[in-house]
């Protein structure tokens, strides 16, 4: 076989241009951290790379679906909270008011604060988280309570708001608005079905001149069961809690091991491509000192 100066000379050029295309590899990997910078490097790891980071795209969703959770139950608990201390109030009044030596005008004052209670309650029912209604079950754009309209209106949607914190596990966030604001609108006298309408009742009942302390005294057993319902659902909410932050827990614990998992596949060892970026330079100059004594002069370079 006839070998040529111009076979030498491409053979040459191929062996540099390959010689550089493995330098650039090795510098893409020192400027990015990663093994591979386009598919083809190795559709092997590539394709693993696309699942997992899928799986950690999804844990770190989770994560954020918890700080909703969060601030759901956190603005009812609160909110529960102030309601309790409400009834607290006006279950006082009640007390004072059953005394028969309290006069007619006196129980008119004491009235008039439960009507502002009740508008206090009312306030409460209608917290709003963000532009969403927190009491009104998943129709969160309308106003649970409106004691104004005839008849009155009271959210009677007592369909949960779940949102997934884990992988197909959903958990409810809200508070039954039936089970803790209920509105009885076909009562006649006050029974302790309805928050709201038991303390219509108890309004016009201390104005009413011929009611007697015996007859303001019952509403203490309905205000006591209206306060119950409402430390039942503070209780669940505090299950609820307690839940979330275990789930919590370990959804942490996952984005730790999604993380792990995505950067053995995809991150470059950097003191092992350091060592081969100092070898490929080696046998890069190697190359080029090679070439140049290969490649002998010509006649070319004597008639200059």
């Amino acid at each position: 076989m006839r070998v040529t100066q111009g076979m030498l000379a491409a053979n040459m050029l191929r062996n540099l241009s390959a010689s550089y295309a493995q330098l650039g590899k090795y510098q893409d990997q020192l400027a990015t951290g990663k093994k591979i910078n386009r598919p083809s490097d190795d559709p092997v790891v590539a394709m693993k790379g696309m699942a997992y980071r899928t799986n950690l795209t999804e844990v770190q969703q989770f994560k954020r679906n918890f700080s909703e959770a969060y601030n759901w139950i956190e603005n009812s608990d609160d909110a529960l909270d102030k309601a309790t201390q409400a009834l607290q109030r006006i279950r006082e009044l009640v007390v004072q008011a059953s005394n028969d030596t309290y006069e007619t005008t006196q129980r008119e004052s004491i009235s008039q604060e439960v009507e502002q209670l009740t508008e206090h309650l009312v306030s409460i029912a209608n917290t709003q988280v963000g532009d969403k209604y927190i009491f009104n079950g998943t129709d969160t754009l309308k106003q649970p309570v409106d004691l104004t309209q005839t008849p009155p209106i009271v959210s009677t949607n007592a369909n949960p708001i779940n949102i997934e914190l884990s992988k197909g596990i959903y958990v409810p966030v809200n508070v039954d608005p039936t089970k803790v604001f209920g509105y009885d609108s076909s009562a006649t006298t006050a029974n302790g079905n309805g928050l709201f309408s038991d303390l219509q009742f108890l309004s016009a009942d201390l104005k009413d001149a011929m009611k007697s302390g015996a007859d303001i005294s019952q509403y203490l057993n309905y205000l006591d069961k209206h306060i119950n319902n409402l430390l039942s659902a503070r209780a669940e909410l505090g299950a609820r809690m307690n839940r979330i932050e275990l789930m919590e827990e370990r959804v942490d614990q996952q984005e730790v091991v999604a993380n792990r998992i995505l950067s053995d596949n995809e991150d470059a060892d950097i003191e092992r491509v350091i060592t081969d970026l100092k070898m490929q330079e080696t046998v890069h100059r190697a190359a080029l000192g090679v070439g140049s004594r290969i490649i002998q002069p010509t006649l070319l370079d004597f008639l200059r």
